[in-house]
C-alpha cells in the first residue's frame, strides 16, 4: 500500500510537470486542430484478418498454394467483370451516445461527407449505442439521420448493446433497425427529477430568493419551496414532451402499438421484435458479413486529435483511476482474507 502511494505521487509530480510544460508549448503553437475523416476499407480489413488466420493455421507450403490460387481466382473474377460495373457501396458509422449526444458534433460532419458521394444504389449502417438522455440534443441527432432519410438512401440501424428513450428516438428513423438477442430497446418516456435543499437551508438560517418575469419561466426549483401548481405544471409539460415522443415515433414505426409500448418500459431484442420495436435479431458484425460479397464497405469516421494537454489530462485520469482500482482491489482482497 506505501510503495502504491509512493509510486502514484511520484507520477503525479511527473503528470503536473509534463502537463504546465505542454500549456506552454500549446500557448506558443499556434496550430489548429482540424478534424479528419478516416476512413476504412471493410473489405480489405475481413481479408486480411482471414489470410492472418490461413496462415497460422495452414503449413507453410499449403499457404503458399493457397494465395496463388486465391490470386488466380481474383484475377479471372476481375477479366469476367465488366469494367463499367462497379458495385453499390455501404457506409458505416458509429454512434456512442451520452446524456447530452456530444457525439452528434462529428456525425453531423459524417453525414454531409457521405451524402456528399453517396449514389442511390448506396447503403448506410450506422451502429449506435445510446442510452439516451436530454430531449433536445438527442432530437437533433435523431434530426440528422432524417438527413440520410431524406436523401433516399436504404437505411439500416444495428444496436448491440442498448437503443432506449433518446436512443431509440435516433433508431426509429432508419428503414430497418436490426438488434442482438440481448440488446435493450424501448424506454419511449420522459423523466425530470431533482433534489430539493429547501429544508436543509432552512434549518442553516439561509434564505433563497428567486425572481422571474411569466408566471412560469421557473416551475420547480432546487433551492425553494415548491407548490402543488408548480408541480402540476411541470408535470403538465412532461405529458406534452411525452406526447411529442410517441408521435415521432409513431411516424416512423406505423405498425407500432404505440400504446402498448410507450409506457417508459424497455424491452431485450427478441421481446423487442415481438413488440415490432425492430425488424431483424441480427448483430451489426453478421450484417456486414453478409453484405461483403455484395458491396464495396467503407467505415467512416471523424478523428479530432486533442492538444497535447488535453491528451495527457485524459490519461492522467485514467492513471489515477487505474491506481484506485488497484488500492481498492488490494483492500478488498486483505478483508476477504
Amino acid at each position: 500500500m506505501s510503495y502504491g502511494l509512493f509510486v502514484a505521487k511520484v507520477l503525479t509530480g511527473l503528470v503536473a510537470l509534463a502537463f504546465a510544460v505542454a500549456i506552454i508549448a500549446g500557448a506558443r503553437s499556434k496550430k489548429t486542430h482540424e478534424p479528419e475523416l478516416q476512413v476504412t476499407n471493410i473489405n480489405d480489413k475481413y481479408r486480411h484478418l482471414q489470410t492472418q488466420l490461413q496462415q497460422a493455421v495452414m503449413e507453410k507450403k499449403q499457404f503458399k498454394q493457397h494465395l496463388k490460387t486465391q490470386k488466380k481466382q481474383q484475377h479471372k473474377k476481375q477479366k469476367n467483370t465488366r469494367k463499367d460495373t462497379t458495385k453499390p457501396r455501404l457506409y458505416v458509422m458509429e454512434f456512442k451516445g451520452d446524456i447530452k449526444a456530444t457525439g452528434v458534433l462529428t456525425m453531423r460532419d459524417e453525414i454531409t461527407a457521405l451524402l456528399s458521394v453517396a449514389q442511390p444504389q448506396d447503403e448506410v449502417l450506422l451502429k449506435l449505442d445510446n442510452s439516451g438522455g436530454m430531449v433536445h440534443e438527442h432530437g437533433l441527432a435523431a434530426s440528422q439521420l432524417q438527413r440520410i432519410k431524406s436523401a433516399k438512401l436504404a437505411f439500416t440501424i444495428a444496436v448491440d448493446k442498448v437503443a432506449a428513450s433518446g436512443g431509440y428516438m435516433m433508431a426509429c428513423v432508419a428503414d430497418k433497425i436490426i438488434a442482438a438477442p440481448f440488446a435493450i430497446l424501448g424506454s419511449i418516456g420522459v423523466l425530470a427529477q431533482l433534489p430539493n435543499f429547501n429544508r436543509m437551508l432552512d434549518k442553516a438560517g439561509i434564505d433563497f430568493e428567486q425572481h422571474t418575469a411569466g408566471e412560469y419561466k421557473r416551475t420547480v426549483t432546487m433551492f425553494g419551496k415548491n407548490s402543488e401548481k408548480e408541480r402540476e405544471k411541470l408535470k403538465l409539460d412532461l405529458q406534452e414532451t411525452h406526447g411529442l415522443f410517441r408521435d415521432f415515433v409513431s411516424k416512423h414505426r406505423p405498425k407500432l402499438d404505440i400504446d402498448k409500448v410507450a409506457t417508459g418500459e424497455h424491452w431485450y431484442g427478441t421481446q423487442a421484435l415481438d413488440l415490432n420495436l425492430v425488424d431483424e435479431l441480427k448483430t451489426s458484425d453478421e450484417f456486414l458479413v453478409n453484405a461483403l460479397e455484395d458491396y464495396d464497405i467503407y467505415e467512416i469516421k471523424m478523428d479530432i486529435k486533442q492538444p497535447l494537454p488535453d491528451r495527457l489530462l485524459s490519461g492522467f485520469l485514467s492513471l489515477t483511476e487505474s491506481i484506485r482500482s488497484l488500492l481498492a482491489e488490494r483492500q478488498g482482497d486483505s478483508r476477504f482474507r
